[in-house]
């Protein structure tokens, strides 16, 4: 196959050869011309929109689908929040692995495979008949999608210069957003006609095109001339682990971006028919709304956060900004003040600005250790995600068994997690100043 090097990004050495000599420089290095943008967009930026779309689509259709598996499998609470957090669980186990693999291997190769037991895991949920059996098949989903956020962002890196690297994360996440809009209303209204288990035979042909679409159509790049050995990539992963300003995010990856993932995926629809009193398609609703601003917060950060950064408002303090207002906006849903909808639509937008945790420590390492870093910041927030998930579950069941009703369980239990993302966002951002410096 032809390997393309990208120009636009040279190393020290090529920067130096180009200066001497750039038409030798450039016969020499390019076999064939780069990529067009509109084949960029084509070619790279849609298939792996379409993997996120999957992924995210994946990751929340127990929030709409929970009500009928709670009553065709007898499930309590702390059993679907185990059903549905396993695919958190497999998740964030394979993404220290999925680093190596991304750097050693290339997103295309490991997404188009990975999404191959998403397709094998879709069918083994559609088939299965016990807790047991559905747990295992929402594992093998999770792990099938595991790179599919994690490859879109090394194959920007590849593909696109770095004065786009924001806006392409942004849209990425917008497309994800668009997934989770699916997984709601959409979904509720196609229940009736496919039933759950024919959605997930739909999904898993969905999961087998797109593997196809990236393996046969994405383009392969060059790989670097000197790749590491494990033993190096193994010290890369340590030194990450190591890091005190590494560890300073983990409150906030865990609590804000996997927190949101569990409420998104599971436990808003339980608490707008139990708290507010709605029914399954009115939550479905507020659901959509959700979904909706978070689409608009990530389309927002795309737009604007460059010219934001430009009047000082840096991407730190865009995400602590928005994180803190996500307090507010959660509290005044645990309190019950103000338009339902706007409150989860609001409770979208702002937590938005949580995905930007992976640029933020990601911009304090070594670029060389990028792809372990982000991949290492996404097993804090999966890892938080399952605990939230499971966690919430497991205590509304203890509550309601101490007498409690299930609504003010579900108020207890909320109000716990605001009280941890609050002091995440305190460690994080109003302790000691994170480091400023950006690794070349």
């Amino acid at each position: 196959m032809t390997q393309i090097l990208r120009i636009d990004e040279p190393t020290g050495l090529a920067r130096g050869l180009a200066g001497a000599a750039p038409e030798r420089y450039l016969r020499a290095m390019t076999p064939t011309p780069a990529p067009s943008p509109a084949t960029l967009w084509l070619r790279v930026f849609l298939p792996f929109a379409c993997g996120y779309y999957l992924s995210y689509l994946l990751r929340t259709v127990n929030a709409v689908i929970s009500p009928v598996l709670t009553a065709d499998f007898s499930l309590s609470a702390a059993d679907l929040g185990l059903l549905s957090s396993t695919y958190f669980l497999t998740f964030g186990l394979a993404q220290i692995p999925l680093g190596i693999a991304l750097d050693r291997y290339g997103p295309r190769r490991v997404e188009a495979g990975l999404l191959l037991l998403t397709a094998l895991g879709c069918a083994l949920f559609a088939l299965g008949n016990s807790l047991s059996g559905l747990a295992l098949a929402r594992g093998l989903i999770g792990l099938g999608v595991s790179a599919c956020l994690m490859a879109g962002l090394k194959g920007f890196t590849l593909w696109f210069p770095w004065e786009r690297q924001a806006s392409m994360t942004g849209y990425l996440m917008a497309c994800g957003a668009l997934g989770a809009v699916t997984a709601s209303a959409p979904l509720e209204a196609a229940l009736p006609v496919l039933g759950w288990r024919g959605a997930f035979w739909c999904v898993a042909g969905l999961a087998l095109v797109v593997a196809g679409v990236i393996y046969w159509i994405m383009p392969e790049p060059a790989q670097p001339a000197h790749p590491s050995d494990l033993s190096h990539t193994l010290k890369g992963v340590a030194e990450v682990f190591a890091a005190p300003r590494f560890w300073r995010y983990a409150g906030q990856a865990a609590f804000f971006t996997g927190g949101f993932m569990a409420v998104q995926g599971l436990w808003a629809v339980p608490w707008l028919m139990q708290v507010n009193g709605y029914s399954r398609a009115e939550a479905a609703t507020h659901l959509v709304w959700l979904n909706l601003g978070m689409l608009s917060g990530q389309f927002s950060i795309g737009r604007f956060a460059t010219r934001l950064a430009s009047l000082g408002i840096t991407t730190p303090r865009l995400m602590a900004g928005g994180l803190a207002t996500v307090l507010v906006v959660e509290a005044l849903i645990l309190l019950r003040i103000g338009p339902t909808l706007v409150l989860w639509a609001a409770f979208g937008y702002f937590a938005a600005t949580g995905a930007q945790i992976y640029g933020v420590v990601t911009h304090q390492f070594p670029l060389t250790l990028s792809g372990r870093v982000s991949t290492a910041v996404n097993l804090l927030v999966f890892a938080g995600a399952f605990a939230v998930q499971w966690g919430l579950g497991g205590l509304i069941d203890v509550l309601v068994a101490e007498g409690m009703g299930a609504s003010s369980a579900l108020v207890t239990s909320f109000a716990l997690l605001l009280a941890l993302q609050a002091a995440s966002l305190l460690t994080t951002h109003f302790g000691r100043p994170a480091p400023q410096t950006a690794f070349p």
